[in-house]
């Protein structure tokens, strides 16, 4: 472990902590040298990643070891609170979603990484697909000509199976707060400085509208942005859905189209396409190993020693689309 590497401690070992820890590991862009999770056995897979990090018991003793970095999986109830700490303690954050469970959590944490003038990333992680890479300067460049209709999906035959999901103080929401953040992102990245104009939607818990203090299971939104986008989505768990999964991010503009979807239920393999009337392109296809570019990427930043980026922005305007969509969907 070479000590000229950023000093890393992830908080939280569950299957994605892992995962993004052992991306950061390999990619050699920092050293692993703390971990802490309250589950013993999360913590002894997390020692076969990070052989020799230390063993903590809190996110005080992290801090104490004075970290560069820390990575944090841990529910996202904790999320702002733990991210402010850090950051106040100078010490860069990469994050799981959601970053708050509303706007106003997402602004308190971006404050504080503009006043430490620390790096922070969110684990936005369908922005770094191969298939989105392809699509994005077709959108960005004008090979689409101006578009004006975003589809976006994603059904999940499944749900999560931690309890604390589907407490909504929590969680901060149902399926809108863990799947539909992704689809708002894609939406949002590809429309830099939109801002919500209106929204139509519907919640639903087990079949009926939601109720005060339910978290939702399916929800469906028609948001349309001040920059003449009307983007829809749809997302769900338990979904009666014939495959595992429904994922698919579409680009509607006057001169040509663009879908990344997920191929056979597949969580993980994608196509992108672009369209020219009935004719169609193909893009990119699997296999990609995607899942950890974002850690990948925020490890890069800080071990070249990237400090508070502004686009971190963008994380409070995805939290208002979904804000939007909790206050029209809840009446």
């Amino acid at each position: 472990m070479s000590e000229s590497k950023p000093r890393v401690g992830f908080l939280g070992t569950g299957w994605i902590g892992r995962h993004r820890m052992a991306a950061m590991v390999d990619s050699g862009a920092v050293a692993a040298v703390a971990i802490s999770d309250p589950s013993a056995d999360m913590l002894a897979e997390a020692q076969a990643v990070a052989a020799g990090a230390k063993v903590c018991g809190s996110l005080d003793e992290m801090l104490a070891l004075e970290l560069d970095g820390l990575v944090i999986a841990s529910p996202s109830a904790l999320h702002a609170a733990q991210s402010i700490a850090a950051l106040e303690a100078g010490v860069a954050v990469f994050c799981q979603k959601p970053l708050g469970r509303d706007a106003a959590e997402n602004e308190a944490v971006v404050a504080a990484a503009r006043r430490a003038d620390r790096l922070l990333g969110v684990d936005l992680s369908y922005r770094h697909t191969a298939g989105m890479r392809a699509i994005a300067p077709l959108v960005q460049g004008g090979a689409l000509g101006r578009v004006f209709a975003i589809d976006l999906t994603f059904h999940n035959a499944y749900g999560p199976d931690k309890p604390w999901f589907y407490d909504r103080a929590q969680s901060g929401g149902g399926c809108v707060m863990d799947l539909g953040i992704h689809l708002a992102d894609l939406a949002l990245w590809l429309n830099p400085g939109a801002a919500v104009a209106g929204v139509d939607a519907a919640l639903y818990a087990g079949g009926a509208p939601v109720g005060p203090d339910a978290v939702e299971d399916y929800a469906a939104a028609t948001v349309r942005l001040d920059n003449g986008v009307t983007v829809r989505l749809a997302c769900s768990w338990r979904l009666h859905a014939g495959q595992d999964a429904v994922i698919e991010a579409a680009f509607y503009g006057t001169e040509g189209g663009a879908a990344l979807r997920n191929v056979g239920g597949s969580f993980y393999d994608f196509t992108a396409e672009h369209f020219r009337g009935t004719s169609r392109e193909m893009l990119a296809v699997p296999p990609d190993e995607w899942g950890g570019r974002a850690a990948v990427d925020w490890a890069m930043r800080l071990a070249a020693g990237a400090r508070f980026d502004a686009v971190a922005a963008e994380y409070v305007a995805t939290a208002r689309v979904l804000d939007a969509i909790y206050a029209a969907g809840r009446g």
